[in-house]
């Protein structure tokens, strides 16, 4: 087991990391436990009572933070000539079609969301083992794939955020900035349990929410009542 260092010791001397909190409680606790120097993410922890080795009981979908991010988004429009014009007043940071599929093949993935047409999923099917893993792989479900281009890229920069359940049961995400009013991050959290419940699969059986754990970046996790979810 790794060794704490002096700050992580310090973290968890100010909380009892066995203690159940509410949201509202928690936050303030993360924030008081968080000692990077830069602006930390808060992030959210649910694992979940699914198998996600079953396609009937994946959980994966996209909601819209209404407080957004805290972070710069950069989108990739894949797009054919006749929608540039709507990308590019729509805020996409980058905008083409044939160039930037592959400037991808050439290991290029600087950007946040990538969004794109049906029609051009096909060339995107090129780069598909290489956005995949990055998590940026455009998908109808998420409404990436879609012909409101516009709409798709305002969504992004606006604070939409997609999730998945891994293959342990355990959707993480990142849902706003340390540094954001303490009611904002948790009516950020609370958006994205909301969904998280509306996607609970026919076929899951059993407690849903097994566990919520929110924490920054490199704090220790703490721990949420699960009630927080049914709300």
């Amino acid at each position: 087991m790794a060794k704490l260092t002096k700050k992580q010791k310090e973290a968890f001397a100010k909380f009892d990391k066995t203690q159940v909190f509410t949201l509202e409680q928690a936050v303030e606790v993360v924030k008081n436990i968080t000692y990077t120097k830069f602006d930390a993410s808060f992030d959210l922890d649910v694992r979940l009572g699914v198998d996600p080795r079953k396609a009937n009981q994946m959980v994966r979908g996209s909601v819209t933070l209404p407080h957004g991010t805290g972070k710069t988004v950069r989108v990739l429009a894949i797009v054919t000539p006749d929608k540039e014009e709507e990308a590019k007043a729509a805020g996409a940071d980058y905008v083409g079609l044939d160039e930037y599929v592959t400037k991808i093949q050439g290991g290029w993935t600087d950007v946040d969301v990538v969004v794109t047409m049906p029609s051009c999923m096909p060339k995107l099917g090129k780069v598909a083992r290489i956005l995949g893993p990055r998590g940026l792989m455009p998908n109808p479900k998420t409404g990436t794939v879609t012909m409101e281009i516009g709409k798709a890229i305002k969504e992004a920069k606006a604070g939409k955020i997609d999730f998945k359940v891994d293959k342990f049961g355990i959707i993480h995400t990142a849902v706003a900035k340390c540094s954001f009013e303490n009611a904002k991050i948790v009516d950020n959290a609370r958006e994205v349990l909301n969904a998280i419940i509306k996607l609970k699969p026919a076929a899951a059986k059993g407690t849903y929410v097994k566990s919520i754990t929110v924490s920054s970046t490199m704090s220790p996790g703490v721990k949420v009542d699960t009630k927080v979810a049914t709300l």
